[in-house]
């Protein structure tokens, strides 16, 4: 029996952008990481301080970090969407 050869599937826009937003989340968490291992995470009483500063801290960290990655960041997500979509090829 003989297996016809198959043209590879076009990819699709959905999973470029999904695979996208996955590679910024994945160097935006990274980054908040490497922010919180620098000491940005700790609390300064820019707003009076207390425990409600505090716990939502980490929030403002993660969404710096977000905007870092979504502004370019330091390319990390570029690497790391071009290694996904040559694995969604090589399946």
């Amino acid at each position: 029996m003989e297996i016809p050869n198959f043209a590879p599937v076009p990819r699709s826009n959905m999973t470029e952008q999904r695979l996208k937003a996955a590679a910024v989340e994945l160097e935006a968490t990274f980054l908040a990481e490497m922010l919180k291992a620098a000491g940005l995470d700790k609390t300064r009483q820019a707003f009076g301080g207390g425990a409600g500063e505090d716990q939502f801290a980490s929030f403002l960290l993660q969404e710096q970090a977000r905007q870092l990655a979504r502004s370019g960041g330091i390319g990390l997500s570029e690497t790391l969407f071009n290694a996904m979509m040559e694995k969604t090829h090589a399946d």
